[in-house]
């Protein structure tokens, strides 16, 4: 009788759009344009890609780094000190982001993108001019708490879309931003101490001479500058009706177009939400695994850079932050060509848990070789890291983008903000554990080199997959639930 009811009113508030409602706006631009929306996935690309660019640029040159700051009395220990560096962006962001996400369902998607651009500007720029290494570690916390968009930006990129291109609107915030998590680190390698490397440009007593990390972070913050200038032109999502601000609980086709709702029940609604959502299991258990894979990422990337650049006496490869910047840069590009191509199709396929299965099980074969490739050199070596490394950013990209499909696919509307800021809340808890968990492991790894079991960097990247391998396991039943319209 209800169903009766209720069926017909559907396509008549579909119909309703408010005067001066952006949402609306939105909604009703949706209705009209059946292509991609291009504009929108513009903004979410180059605003995704400026707030990732500092997260790991850092990476190539922060063993150098905090050799110069001259905190560590052993080269043994620079990896401990660096994974605190690395760690405190992620602190500062997994203390923030659920209120970045309460305040995007608030107030809306473009103020919570303008502010996180904007905080790139200022603190990645006064990260590259530190001086000690507390205010290293300062510039970065603070980077990371002001940093509230990754989760908003998720639910933008489905809303400014039609549901046949969702999983390409979350697959552009995926590659956006592991995009930026290369190419952050390849201007890192190839910009950092710039008097050594380009000392006909660049004199020793010259400012960047005095400041040899500041160049890259310089170039990551004019980007984000003109991003910045291109977000007033940005369209918004969120509705905002005159009368009462749209927080119902119900359906989302009727959520998106009534405003008329009584004080009382719109607490109530609200309320009901904020319990729902941690009782949401499908959304609970992707979230879970997410923050498994995100977790090992992050180590990944820390002891990449670590790794590389050690010396061969202890298990490294003995590369330069230039070299490992082209490296980068070359994973970066297939990256791009992966994200837009390979995994929409591949996805559609398999659906987003087998993918996920899939490449992290790749992941691992990939990682028990690493080891090896110190006993290589020259063309050799430049032609089987390479390989590796895209092989294992492609696959780690495949489980990520996956992993946001199934989150946002398993909560409605309004509650994607929130539920995205919680996401990026508990992720960044991981992230910043990961970073120091990897700098302590690496540097007590490199202090055992002629051990039985698992010398040297071998155990590093033992545990590494072992990490990996546990979110394997989460990706079956009973643990992981999927949404009913995405379960594979």
């Amino acid at each position: 009788m209800e169903s009766g009811v209720t069926s017909p009113l559907l396509p008549q508030e579909e119909k309703v759009y408010h005067r001066g409602c952006p949402g609306c706006a939105n909604d009703r631009r949706k209705e009209l344009q059946e292509g991609l929306p291009y504009k929108e996935f513009l903004y979410v690309w180059i605003i995704c890609l400026a707030t990732s660019l500092p997260v790991s640029s850092l990476f190539p040159f922060l063993y150098f780094m905090i050799r110069d700051l001259h905190v560590a009395k052993r080269t043994e220990d620079i990896g401990f000190y660096a994974g605190f560096v690395g760690a405190s962006f992620m602190l500062g962001r997994c203390l923030t982001s659920t209120v970045w996400g309460i305040a995007a369902d608030r107030f809306g998607r473009k103020p919570i993108a303008i502010l996180s651009v904007f905080s790139v500007v200022i603190f990645n720029t006064l990260f590259g001019l530190s001086t000690n290494y507390w205010m290293a570690i300062a510039t970065r916390f603070l980077l990371g708490a002001l940093n509230g968009l990754l989760g908003p930006i998720k639910a933008y990129s489905i809303e400014v879309c039609r549901p046949e291109h969702e999983a390409l609107g979350i697959s552009l915030v995926g590659t956006a931003w592991g995009i930026g998590l290369i190419i952050g680190p390849a201007l890192g390698g190839y910009l950092a101490l710039p008097a050594e490397k380009f000392p006909k440009v660049f004199s020793p007593d010259s400012f960047f001479g005095r400041f040899p990390y500041f160049l890259p972070c310089l170039c990551t913050s004019l980007f984000a500058t003109v991003v910045l200038v291109s977000c007033i032109w940005m369209p918004e999502t969120l509705h905002k009706h005159k009368v009462h601000q749209n927080e119902s609980k119900n359906d989302e086709a009727l959520e998106a177009h009534q405003s008329d709702y009584k004080e009382k029940d719109e607490q109530i609604s609200s309320l009901d939400g904020k319990k729902s959502l941690f009782k949401n299991w499908p959304f609970m258990s992707s979230l879970i695994t997410y923050c498994i894979f995100s977790f090992h990422d992050m180590a990944y990337s820390e002891v990449f850079s670590l790794w590389t650049e050690s010396d061969k006496k202890y298990g490294g490869l003995s590369l330069s932050s230039e070299a490992v910047g082209q490296v980068l840069s070359i994973t970066g590009v297939s990256l791009l060509i992966y994200q837009l191509t390979v995994y929409p199709r591949t996805n559609k396929i398999l659906g987003p848990i087998k993918t996920s299965r899939v490449a992290a099980t790749l992941c691992i074969l990939i990682l028990f070789g690493y080891p090896y490739m110190t006993y290589l050199s020259g063309t050799g070596l430049s032609i089987i890291l390479n390989i590796a490394s895209i092989l294992k950013i492609n696959l780690a990209a495949t489980i990520i983008s996956s992993s946001f499909i199934l989150q946002n696919n398993a909560v409605p509307q309004d509650q994607r903000g929130a539920a995205n800021g919680l996401s990026v809340t508990v992720m960044s808890l991981f992230k910043a554990i990961a970073p120091a968990i990897a700098g302590t492991v690496f540097s007590w790894a490199q202090a055992r080199q002629h051990t039985f079991f698992f010398p040297g960097d071998q155990m590093v990247f033992f545990l590494l997959n072992v990490i990996e391998f546990l979110g394997i396991m989460l990706t079956f039943k009973p643990f992981m639930a999927a949404p009913e319209s995405r379960a594979a």
